[in-house]
């Protein structure tokens, strides 16, 4: 059986306001060629399917074309689940109109989906669980156990595991319970079936970007790379942006956004996988860059304005999305701001660095004024007035952002 492992699509998101359906719709068509291409036979989406628990309709009527695709009549098995942005009621809410077509859609830990029924030839679910479904693909010699855990939350976990742990074990942590419940549903795998695992999940090791919003403040709710089952032959995890591994493991994945939804994300290769597998064997796995969407593209003009502009003559980076920090001897006057967006409407971000300013953040290692020192006195020339704390701070923290992005 041949899987491809893609999350993270958060249809609907902008970038600063700008709308990005047209570049979501293009990498959902890439993911389809790529299926086609490769001769899919089951793909898993594993959670974040939408931005927000209540997208806009162009958002919904996206996913529901894309799945209807994926799906390619039936003859090929499709599996999401909800992640922290989605509306588990929502996910859920079309399932039975998308089993005819062999999809299924799952929004909370113990979402139950009901076996099928007739005799066509299409995906079907010979027999399911709480937590788990068997899939039976047509072509495929072998059916495939999926364990599912769309995004568990502390109260959902506690929903789904109250019946199978006593109050002692009820007060371990977040992680164990993840455990638990993998431990529990896996339990049937089978020998003669292809074992595969997918949740929403942070977890502990990950690396993250900016453009993923907590799970949960505080992050409590993080999972130990040893909670996930080891008898699966291969762990389709949703949540983190970035394509990777997990603990190292060939066998665990994250699959990452297919667009980045962030500056912190520049230069990232965004990806899907293609999964082999065979019952009993080690799975294969092989990553598949995806090249749909406009890059995303930080520049640092550090001979301020006429270096920007010969960037603009020059086409440099013609179909990017542009965070601009630009290196001037004062402030960017109005009509300056509006010439570079109308040079280059997908300017996003104009981050004007006066001299005070270049100061401040080179301060590394020497021995000078407080930072918060230096603005005070830069501000207090300008404007003839003390900053307001709160706007100090708010320096400082502009800063220390600075200086995070260059690290990364």
């Amino acid at each position: 059986m041949r899987i491809l492992h893609t999350s993270d699509w958060h249809l609907g998101r902008s970038l600063e306001g700008r709308n990005r359906l047209d570049e979501q719709q293009q990498f959902i068509a890439e993911i389809a060629d790529i299926a086609h291409r490769e001769k899919v036979d089951l793909i898993l989406i594993a959670g974040d399917i939408f931005d927000t628990a209540n997208p806009s309709a162009a958002a919904e009527q996206l996913f529901y074309q894309a799945i209807y695709d994926l799906a390619a009549g039936g003859s090929r098995g499709v599996v999401a689940i909800a992640g922290n942005h989605d509306s588990p009621e929502r996910v859920r809410a079309s399932d039975p109109l998308a089993e005819q077509l062999g999809i299924t859609l799952l929004g909370l830990p113990k979402d139950q989906p009901f076996i099928s029924s007739g005799s066509r030839e299409r995906v079907k679910r010979l027999s399911v669980g709480s937590g788990w479904l068997e899939l039976a693909v047509p072509g495929c010699d072998h059916s495939a156990v999926v364990v599912t855990l769309p995004y568990p939350s502390e109260q959902r976990l506690k929903e789904i595991l109250v019946d199978k742990l006593n109050e002692e074990e009820m007060q371990k942590s977040y992680s164990e319970r993840v455990g638990a419940f993998f431990k529990d549903a896996t339990q049937n795998y089978r020998r003669d079936t292809v074992n595969l695992c997918m949740s929403h999940l942070f977890v502990i090791g990950g690396s993250e970007s900016e453009s993923e919003r907590p799970i949960q403040l505080g992050g409590a709710c993080t999972v130990e790379p040893v909670m996930l089952p080891a008898t699966a032959q291969y762990t389709a995890l949703g949540h983190l942006h970035r394509p990777q591994r997990v603990a190292k493991w060939e066998h665990v994945r994250y699959s990452g956004s297919p667009l980045s939804y962030s500056f912190s994300e520049a230069g990232q290769t965004k990806a899907v996988y293609i999964v082999d597998c065979q019952p009993g064997q080690q799975a294969r796995v092989q990553e598949i860059p995806l090249t749909s969407g406009c890059p995303l593209v930080k520049w640092k003009a550090d001979q301020g304005l006429n270096q920007v502009l010969k960037w603009c003559e020059e086409n440099r980076d013609p179909n990017a999305w542009i965070d601009l920090t630009i290196h001037v001897p004062k402030p960017l006057q109005a009509e300056e701001i509006k010439m570079l967006r109308e040079l280059r409407p997908k300017l996003i971000n104009i981050r004007p660095v006066l001299p005070e300013m270049a100061r401040a953040m080179d301060l590394t290692g020497r021995e000078s004024l407080p930072v918060d020192d230096l603005f005070r006195q830069f501000y207090q020339r300008q404007n003839q007035a003390e900053p307001k704390e709160e706007l100090v701070q708010l320096f400082l923290e502009l800063i220390q952002a600075e200086r995070e992005g260059e690290d990364a």
